[in-house]
């Protein structure tokens, strides 16, 4: 096996950055469409200075969910207009869907993110749920996108909890590249890791712990800071760098069990993923120092450190088993990890983290 790294073509980021568009669209083809979540086409469009009508760009509604109903829906949107570049402006769902109806079209894709809650803007996999928001599978695209355009007063005026979530996701970049360092295991773009994917990863983690709460203070008041800049950028481009090139593990294949209690639908990607680097932990048995470090993260940005703070507080063994056994199920990443995985261990690490997380909660 090779070692191999990927990148999206462009990536331009800062304060007015989506004034970019018009000219990018250009450069890749001729007839562009959004695709824009209902509150961005109501909140974000209408504030962001472009006069799309005049350079007659269209708009399609995102249908809510990343599932083959809604990607089958926007293939035929892309043929029936004659569209040859697509632009994926929203959240997590919303820029998956563009990516992978994109590559289904074979045409370019420009992701304008306007939140800071995941690393999907860089990335070149995407993943699809069912209509019901269970996680259904990963899905690779030939190509990263052609462009990410990071417009950070777009991001700054988003609520502080798609921040904190993007913080909770870029938090397993590390842990998640370490591991697959250690045991050799395939990245997510079909080769070994790098040593490019492994620093970035480790770069990731250390702008979080110094720039995390300032960004976070930041966010709640709406100000542009380097820290917040800092963060942005961590959160959309050294973790989807990081985890595309270096590799996932257990911390992804806990928010992948997790998601098929209903229980957590409420509870974004990245809080989900937070919890899970904390089970991750238990589970690999990570140093005691490292442990104390990434609960105090989670507890100062107010990322999950409990069962309770994803949904489950009331969930028995027996409910956390469907979630473990989907979490060890053989296609996940959690098997990057070194020794046999299984859900007994997965299971048995999510009810340690819960339980130091509670017991952390009581002494304050």
């Amino acid at each position: 096996m090779l070692n191999k790294a990927v990148f999206p073509r462009k990536y331009i980021q800062g304060v007015g950055a989506i004034s970019e568009l018009p000219v990018l669209i250009k450069l890749l083809g001729k007839q562009g469409l959004i695709l824009a979540s209902p509150s961005v086409n109501n909140k974000v469009l209408p504030r962001c200075g472009l006069d799309l009508k005049a350079q007659a760009i269209p708009i399609e509604l995102f249908g809510g969910e990343c599932c083959e109903e809604e990607l089958t829906r926007l293939v035929a949107v892309i043929e029936q207009k004659r569209v040859d570049v697509l632009v994926g402006m929203g959240g997590g769902k919303t820029i998956d869907t563009a990516k992978i109806a994109a590559d289904r079209a074979g045409i370019p894709v420009i992701i304008i993110p306007t939140v800071a809650s995941t690393d999907a803007p860089c990335s070149g996999c995407a993943v699809r749920y069912s209509k019901e928001g269970i996680f259904d599978a990963v899905l690779y695209q030939k190509s990263n996108p052609a462009a990410v355009l990071v417009d950070v007063g777009i991001i700054a005026a988003a609520p502080t909890r798609f921040l904190v979530a993007g913080m909770g996701d870029a938090l397993s970049t590390w842990f998640e590249a370490r591991s697959c360092d250690r045991t050799r295991s395939a990245n997510e773009c079909g080769g070994y890791g790098t040593l490019t994917g492994l620093a970035v990863s480790k770069l990731c983690y250390e702008t979080l712990l110094t720039s995390g709460a300032a960004a976070k203070v930041a966010s709640e008041r709406q100000i542009v800071t380097s820290a917040l800049e800092h963060i942005i950028e961590a959160n959309i481009l050294l973790s989807g760098l990081g985890f595309e090139s270096a590799g996932l593990a257990s911390a992804h294949a806990i928010h992948n069990g997790l998601t098929v209690l209903p229980e957590t639908h409420a509870f974004y990607h990245g809080e989900k993923v937070a919890f899970g680097v904390l089970a991750g932990l238990q589970l690999t048995d990570a140093p005691v120092d490292d442990v104390k470090t990434v609960f105090s993260f989670c507890e100062e940005v107010g990322l999950p450190t409990t069962l309770a703070d994803v949904g489950l507080g009331k969930a028995g063994p027996e409910k956390l088993m469907l979630a473990a056994k989907k979490a060890s199920a053989p296609e996940q990443p959690i098997h990057h990890e070194a020794g046999i995985v299984t859900p007994d261990k997965v299971l048995n690490a999510m009810l340690a983290a819960d339980a130091i997380g509670q017991a952390r909660k009581a002494r304050k």
